[in-house]
């Protein structure tokens, strides 16, 4: 790594060092951010069990609206902004001072999650979907040995993937698909509102006795795939800002990043657990899940530690990693945000037949994008 320093940022160079002290901040940093991090994504794990905090009650939803802002924020408001500063420095040459880096490659992040998205859940559906047809042989085999000839359910002879309409046509926003699908089939609106209540009532009866169910069965699948993205978009970012913190020796620097990553951290993982929650994960792999995002940004803080002393994090090299890094992060975070947590949470048929659930979860989604926003006077 450079050890040169860019001239720009000699004048940004904070007067307020002191190594030890700042080596205190760090190590309270790891244990709070820690700490926020565990907390966030146990709720929804451990409160699925709790009727006030089943992934399917309404307080759910607007607390999971809430992180979504939140993580919408960090995206187009913290870690875009800081790429942008990074990779336009004027201490960098050609070609990042001739092009936008930053906006592309957030860009191509925003389309290459795209791609996964659609490819992971394509390949999850047609597991899941050979699953079922191996369970239904040797169901019928076994039917067929003892004599008994079962007979097929209508839903069971038309089943389509997924997201997959009478069209073919295929959506990758989540469960919206299949909102829609159902909103166009049921042109009076009142009645379909109706049937969804009835609908949900019923599933609400068994959900303690079966694990998906219908639709949860597509839902999950769905669900897998959100939760590995998002968690994957999460984790990138979480390093580097551990990085960050971990190499600072500035606790004028330290202190408000404190209390500002943990609350970004409790409501990420908040968001993240709440997936997870859905997705219907065995115990072991939601609790690897967990464990990987809870002890991301410790870990980058201890990293950053350890190469404090010979890591120049205002090197050409460093602003370059840092803002790619940064622009990366970004563009997941903006797409999961807005395409699998709110735009699947919002254009459902359950939101849609809930207008006090859309007030308070609108409201929520406003209030946590402008409270992490808030949050860049400091970060």
């Amino acid at each position: 790594m450079s050890t040169t320093t860019c001239l720009g940022y000699n004048a940004k160079l904070d007067t307020c060092r002191d190594n030890s002290v700042a080596l205190i901040f760090k190590i309270v940093a790891i244990g709070a951010i820690l700490v926020a991090g565990v907390c966030g994504i146990a709720i929804p794990l451990v409160g699925k069990k709790r009727n006030f905090l089943r992934t399917d009650s309404n307080i759910f939803v607007a607390a999971k609206a809430f992180a979504a802002g939140v993580i919408l924020a960090t995206g187009f408001v913290h870690m875009l902004p800081h790429a942008t500063s990074s990779l336009t420095d004027s201490c960098l040459t050609v070609p990042w001072s001739k092009f936008p880096f930053s906006g592309f490659i957030a860009m191509m992040a925003a389309l290459a999650t795209l791609m996964i998205d659609f490819v992971a859940t394509q390949y999850y559906e047609r597991k899941h979907d050979t699953q079922n047809q191996i369970a239904r042989v040797d169901t019928l085999d076994s039917a067929l040995e003892s004599g008994i000839v079962p007979v097929m359910e209508p839903n069971e002879r038309n089943e389509t993937m997924f997201g997959e309409e009478e069209g073919g046509a295929m959506h990758i926003v989540g469960m919206h698909a299949h909102a829609a699908h159902h909103r166009h089939s049921h042109p009076n609106e009142q009645g379909a509102c109706a049937r969804h209540v009835r609908e949900d009532s019923h599933g609400h009866s068994h959900s303690h006795s079966h694990g998906f169910g219908g639709g949860d069965e597509e839902g999950g699948v769905r669900h897998v795939v959100v939760s590995q993205v998002l968690e994957l978009g999460i984790v990138s970012h979480s390093v580097i800002i551990g990085l960050s913190l971990g190499v600072s020796q500035s606790p004028c620097t330290i202190r408000p990043l404190i209390a500002a990553l943990s609350f970004h951290q409790f409501f990420e993982g908040f968001a993240l657990g709440g997936c997870i929650s859905q997705a219907q994960f065995g115990t072991l792999h939601a609790t690897i899940m967990a464990c990987f995002f809870a002890v991301t940004a410790p870990v980058g803080i201890a990293i950053g530690i350890g190469i404090s002393s010979f890591y120049n994090p205002n090197s050409p090299r460093a602003l370059v990693i840092e803002g790619v890094f940064d622009s990366v992060s970004a563009g997941i975070l903006v797409y999961m945000a807005l395409v699998d947590l709110i735009a699947a949470d919002f254009m459902s048929k359950r939101m849609s037949c809930n207008v006090r659930l859309q007030v308070v979860s609108y409201i929520t989604l406003f209030l946590g994008a402008g409270l992490m926003s808030s949050l860049a006077v400091w970060v």
